[in-house]
């Protein structure tokens, strides 16, 4: 009966007993981990220094039986806020290059491949793999009243339970490129309901702008063969500020680049800026912007001011300074990229308390690309060769950036 509770608890709420770890078996080639009952979710990743695998099983507990084999000489089990982690220490480097749960859920396989030094250093800051059973595995039949009849394939069992009207939410968005590249999300501001700032000059939407130029910076990126590329939205629909990076982070982002036009009541602004995290904003401009972007919250009528308090707030504090730093310094790359090809501020690196920004985990900048104010800036904004300036600048200052993190690793 997992996958029959599993779809309860997904489409209900109901809550069901959490799972465990039944088996971890290792050979030269893979891993199997045998549940019992269906799982909701799981993610690998490696590490270096020594090098492990880690895989977490979200409301997983740990047991069972460990074996190691092939390439793993020890495997360990443990606890983790949401679920359990198991962490194969490893005798040479390898990596997964495939995983799929079976159709019940209950057992997952990841596919194991030797990897050279260089390609198992890139795995390191390539995040985390993601995989999820096929929870579908009970088939609902429509029936004429406001009930509908679940079967469960494979007990034959079947139940009958209202089902209410399924609620819209915003799915994943596909991650394009090689698994062993580090993956970095661009971020489209605004959209649906919110257009951002307009151009006086032909009307134009900072939300259409933002999204061509999302689409033209992951099309270069995955040119360049470096990087795995995910678009926070790749169609006009409004995500809340929160629920933008809350998607990089799921998704085992190594960085996360918000694309926006500004608008200034000066015609003669012009340039673009790059905003880093600041819990005091570092001038007066950067304020206005700080709380014009913010208010995008306010149009969802969503509050989203809760912190989460999964985690201490000392370790929270450690880990948002190292990641401001390493903002700050892709900021200062993605200027000297910028230069001489598009139009930069003199003053181009700036503070400012954005929501979009604050992924305590996850480096991140947010690209005022021009002003939609200024006609010269808006013309090229509206223009491919702009846009792909824009995206050029970007590409170089991405290579730089993990190419110096691989050094230092």
């Amino acid at each position: 009966m997992g996958a029959w509770l599993a779809f309860l608890s997904i489409w209900f709420g109901v809550p069901v007993a959490a799972q465990t770890v039944d088996t971890v078996d290792v050979a030269d080639d893979r891993i199997t981990i045998r549940l019992d009952a269906a799982a909701t979710a799981a993610s690998s990743f490696v590490l270096a220094g020594p090098d492990r695998l880690v895989v977490d099983l979200d409301g997983v507990r740990p047991g069972g039986r460990s074996e190691s084999g092939g390439g793993v000489r020890a495997v360990r089990q443990g606890t983790r806020e949401g679920g359990s982690r198991i962490v194969f220490d490893l005798d040479r480097p390898l990596i997964v290059t495939a995983g799929r749960f079976s159709d019940d859920g209950r057992r997952l396989t990841l596919t194991l491949s030797n990897a050279a030094p260089q390609r198992y250093a890139r795995a390191t800051t390539a995040g985390r793999m993601r995989f999820q059973p096929q929870i579908a595995m009970a088939t609902v039949v429509p029936a004429s009243s406001s009930a509908a009849m679940i079967v469960d394939r494979r007990q034959r069992a079947t139940a009958s339970v209202p089902i209410p009207a399924r609620r819209r939410g915003h799915r994943l968005p596909r991650i394009e490129g090689d698994v062993d590249r580090p993956l970095v999300v661009i971020d489209a501001g605004h959209g649906g309901h919110d257009p951002g700032a307009i151009s006086p000059h032909g009307g134009m939407q900072e939300k259409d702008l933002t999204l061509k130029t999302a689409r033209a910076v992951r099309d270069v990126l995955l040119a360049s063969g470096r990087v795995r590329v995910a678009l926070t939205r790749d169609r006009d629909e409004f995500l809340v500020l929160q629920e933008r990076y809350a998607i990089a982070r799921r998704l085992g982002a190594s960085l996360f680049i918000s694309i926006h036009c500004d608008s200034a009541d000066n015609p003669q602004a012009t340039g673009a800026s790059i905003y880093t995290l600041s819990e005091v904003a570092s001038d007066r401009e950067a304020a206005r912007l700080a709380a014009r972007e913010n208010k995008a919250d306010i149009l969802a009528g969503v509050d989203l001011g809760r912190q989460s308090a999964d985690i201490s707030s000392i370790l929270i504090d450690l880990t948002q300074r190292e990641t401001m730093n390493a903002s700050a310094g892709f900021a200062r790359l993605l200027g000297r990229e910028a230069t001489g090809v598009i139009p930069l501020k003199p003053n181009y690196h700036r503070m400012a308390s954005l929501m979009v920004l604050k992924a305590p985990d996850l480096p991140s900048i947010l690209f005022e690309t021009g002003y939609l104010s200024n006609e010269a800036d808006a013309q090229r904004l509206d223009s491919v060769e702009g846009r792909r300036a824009i995206a050029k600048s970007v590409e170089r200052a991405v290579e730089v950036y993990f190419a110096r993190r691989l050094a230092a690793r």
